[in-house]
């Protein structure tokens, strides 16, 4: 496990010791120590950066929420594991607020203490570290000009995270991914530059760079004998473009992959209020034979109703549900639910956030056969994925 500074915010003397002491085993670093949510804030304010805050909520003086809505203003702090006993609903109360600080969850510990759940919750910031980076780099945003320029260069790529089956973890797929690859900064995720993006209109020169190279990608193991569904994701910006299936169809011409091969993503949020041509462009995408799934499934308000008005013929389960399953049986309940309803709608069910054993196993039980993953594998640039496919395919691609 790569070096972590840790934060304790604990009042209770015992069960402080016994977290430190456990995080002294699992984790190179430093680990800090407060007793309250204003000891925890002097510390925080004292020091570079912290990767994770454990925080009980109940303490004197300074509670833990005060904490976190203070430190998400310093900046310093990246993620936070909960560690305190309240009940269900108000904790899912306080896990929606740590994220709206712009806060990872990374997951809850129980009292008494559990090594177990430690070690698993702590392994879960390591893609979350390598895909971001420091907590300081997160501040400095690029500009619009860099943006534009990186545009301009070819820096913007797709990084493809494979789509297997549960069972067995053969590859069925990928879903693109924008990465921009900074001259400085690295490898950079969406929330880098997606904003940016929004605000003054460049999504569209970003999609349709990131369709290219995915449909060259997608062509050219075809010519390797694996022919795999590819899947993008269509932001309102491209679903409300009057041109967006005709652009679609001459690319499909161009690199000649059949329709029915990709798949275009897009969130319930994205249709809620949908005009006209948004809905006019689904049902084309759907008559010229491209699949449409439902992304992000359960995250918003009204996701039975979308389904039942827009021609999706997939379905992708939220992450949340299965990060929760264990210790969260109304989360197992939804998604043994989300299965039954897409057998019974004659849809796939692609179950996202898939990170450990425990829940692979879970979710076969429970009738899961389509996942997606760090436990199978991170997004990753076109070299390593056609590694990845030579290694994973049902049959060895061709020379």
């Amino acid at each position: 496990m790569q070096h972590l500074n840790v934060l304790v915010v604990e009042d209770e003397p015992l069960q402080r010791l016994v977290t430190i002491t456990a995080l002294r085993k699992v984790i190179p670093g430093q680990i800090h120590e407060a007793i309250s949510g204003s000891q925890a804030l002097a510390l925080l304010e004292s020091c570079e950066a912290i990767d994770i805050a454990i925080c009980d909520l109940k303490m004197p003086g300074m509670d833990g929420l005060a904490f976190l809505r203070h430190a998400s203003h310093s900046g310093k702090l990246r993620a936070v594991i909960l560690c305190s006993q309240i009940d269900l609903a108000l904790r899912n109360t306080t896990v929606s607020m740590i994220k709206r600080l712009g806060l990872h969850f990374l997951g809850s510990l129980s009292k008494p203490f559990n090594l177990e759940r430690l070690t698993t919750l702590l392994n879960r910031y390591q893609p979350l570290r390598h895909d971001l980076g420091s907590p300081l780099t997160r501040i400095a945003q690029p500009t619009l000009s860099d943006v534009v320029r990186g545009l301009d260069n070819g820096e913007f790529e797709p990084y493809y995270q494979p789509k297997v089956a549960l069972d067995t973890a053969a590859l069925q797929g990928a879903e693109t991914l924008a990465r921009w690859n900074h001259p400085q900064l690295g490898v950079l995720p969406p929330s880098h530059f997606l904003t940016i993006m929004e605000d003054h209109n460049l999504l569209d020169r970003l999609f349709w760079q990131l369709f290219d190279q995915g449909l060259a990608l997608r062509s050219k193991l075809a010519r390797k004998d694996l022919a795999l569904n590819f899947s993008f994701n269509l932001h309102p910006a491209q679903l409300a473009s009057p041109t967006l299936t005709e652009s679609v169809t001459s690319l499909l011409t161009l690199f000649q992959v059949p329709s029915s091969c990709i798949t275009f993503e897009i969130t319930e949020t994205c249709v809620l209020g949908a005009s006209a041509c948004n809905l006019e462009n689904l049902v084309r995408l759907r008559l010229m034979g491209c699949g449409l799934a439902m992304d992000d499934f359960g995250a918003g308000f009204a996701s039975l109703q979308r389904l039942c008005e827009l021609p999706f013929n997939q379905i992708k389960l939220d992450g949340n549900f299965v990060r929760k399953m264990k210790h969260h049986p109304a989360s197992r309940a939804i998604i043994r639910y989300t299965l039954a309803l897409g057998d019974a709608l004659g849809m796939k069910v692609i179950i996202e956030g898939v990170e450990t054993h425990e829940q692979q196993e879970q979710l076969l039980q429970l009738g899961g056969a389509l996942a997606q993953g760090f436990l199978f594998a991170r997004p990753m640039p076109e070299s390593h994925f056609i590694a990845y496919c030579s290694k994973h395919s049902s049959s060895p691609l061709t020379p």
